[in-house]
């Protein structure tokens, strides 16, 4: 009798893998990367093809109508394909995209303290302080941050508009 072991020595998703058996995989391509519109294009490149060749089957050669069946599994991948590329389109334009979510994260911070320095945004958001550091370096190079040096560090935080600058000069 063979011993095996307790555990499999090779990871669930590289065993996925090699078996060809992903639930992202459209005949080879990695959906998750894809993009909607790169989704619908597929879908569709599957189903006109499928549908054009049964009506062909159908109505040139009637006697040979099980050729469908044997290459009709195609329309059922490539329909949800289409679904969920045609979802993907109708979702909130206005929503930013997952790059510029960090960027996001990191203003709504600096907007909720006022001012940050790059340690205390890693505090605040998932960034690091270098990714942090990095940000707002290239925020102020494009003028949309003000950067002010106080006790050997930086401090930034998002310009004023002139009537809270007048609102803090009354104060005063």
């Amino acid at each position: 009798m063979e011993k095996r072991p307790d555990h499999d020595l090779e990871p669930r998703h590289r065993r996925r893998h090699h078996s060809g058996m992903d639930f992202n995989d459209f005949f080879g391509l990695d959906v998750d990367k894809m993009s909607p519109r790169a989704q619908v294009a597929t879908g569709l490149a599957v189903l006109v093809p499928a549908a054009l060749g049964a009506a062909f089957v159908l109505y040139f050669i009637p006697w040979l109508w099980w050729l469908i069946f044997v290459f009709g599994w195609s329309i059922f991948p490539a329909y949800g394909l289409l679904v969920r590329g045609i979802a993907g389109l109708s979702e909130d334009p206005a929503e930013p995209p997952a790059a510029n979510a960090r960027e996001r994260e990191l203003l709504e911070a600096l907007h909720r303290r006022g001012e940050l320095t790059p340690a205390e945004a890693a505090m605040e958001t998932s960034l690091t302080v270098n990714e942090a550091d990095k940000m707002f370096e290239d925020l102020a190079a494009k003028g949309h941050l003000d950067v002010q040096v106080r006790g050997g560090g930086l401090f930034y935080r998002l310009w004023e508009n002139e009537g809270e600058r007048n609102e803090l000069h009354e104060g005063r």
